[in-house]
């Protein structure tokens, strides 16, 4: 070994085992990091959830009772301002009416949860074309197989990352995907696990890589967390938090107001249709 080439892998050698040290504290930052975003996206569904259920439904109801108030209308064009104080009369009378008795809305909140539940899937289009690829999308995957097929693995590690890569790739090659296979192509190359030989040197490009990746993660998960904190959704949760905290149940306030928009409508129509029979 030459007089020249002991201090080089002196330096290389500390300098691997800093960048070991970065590591390592970088895997703990993100593991925490990881586990926040992963509790706060449950705490999210959690939440959404609830809202469905305690918030959402109504919404149908006030919807449904609002377009069958609009048809009404549309269907009544002729309906004067001199009618207006009998439907007021009605209305008021529906009110007295619906305190001295309690409403049923059964029937009606299962519509109103099946308006909001249900996702009817998309149709598969019989006309739809037939699947032709684009030569650059057949060259982006013809690359992404040289350099990420499971077959050219160096151990089972490795040949199980590649194999979730291959998976990946296909699917965006069946979609279509161009940008997809060049991120799975750039990702890879970019990888720890592209670098070939062994030796300090290769090492040292291999760490330097994994400390990038794990970089790249934790601002991400950053950005997925301020995303998620700024979505409706998230700002809503937040509002019903702090309100909570202050003893208030603010969904509670939301879907009482509800109720009562909806029991206006309600009564509304049914004044205007016991009016207009009347006239």
């Amino acid at each position: 070994m030459s007089a020249e080439l002991v201090p080089r892998l002196a330096r290389e050698e500390a300098e691997f085992a800093r960048k070991s040290r970065e590591l390592a504290q970088l895997r703990i930052v993100l593991a925490d990091r990881e586990l926040f975003w992963a509790n706060l996206r449950a705490e999210f569904a959690a939440f959404e959830r609830r809202y469905l259920r305690e918030i959402g439904t109504l919404y149908a109801e006030l919807d449904d009772w609002s377009d069958k108030l609009a048809d009404w209308l549309s269907k009544n064009p002729d309906a004067g301002f001199a009618e207006y104080a009998a439907w007021d009369a009605k209305i008021a009378e529906l009110a007295g009416q619906e305190q001295r008795q309690r409403a049923s809305h059964t029937a009606s909140s299962r519509a109103g949860r099946r308006a909001v539940r249900v996702h009817p899937a998309v149709e598969e289009d019989e006309h739809a074309e037939d699947f032709r690829p684009s030569f650059r999308l057949k060259s982006l995957y013809r690359e992404v197989a040289k350099r990420v097929h499971p077959d050219l693995a160096a151990d089972e590690a490795d040949r199980h990352k590649r194999e979730l890569l291959m998976k990946e790739a296909n699917s965006a090659y069946q979609r279509g995907d161009q940008e997809a296979l060049r991120r799975i192509l750039e990702d890879y190359e970019n990888s720890p696990e592209s670098v070939p030989g062994r030796g300090i040197a290769a090492d040292l490009v291999r760490i330097t890589r994994q400390i990038k990746q794990v970089n790249t993660r934790l601002s991400q998960i950053e950005r997925d967390i301020a995303a998620g904190m700024n979505s409706s959704l998230g700002k809503l949760k937040s509002n019903v938090d702090t309100a909570f905290a202050e003893g208030r149940d603010l969904l509670a306030e939301m879907a009482a107001d509800l109720g009562r928009r909806i029991a206006s409508k309600r009564r509304e129509l049914a004044a205007r249709t016991v009016v207009k029979q009347k006239a």
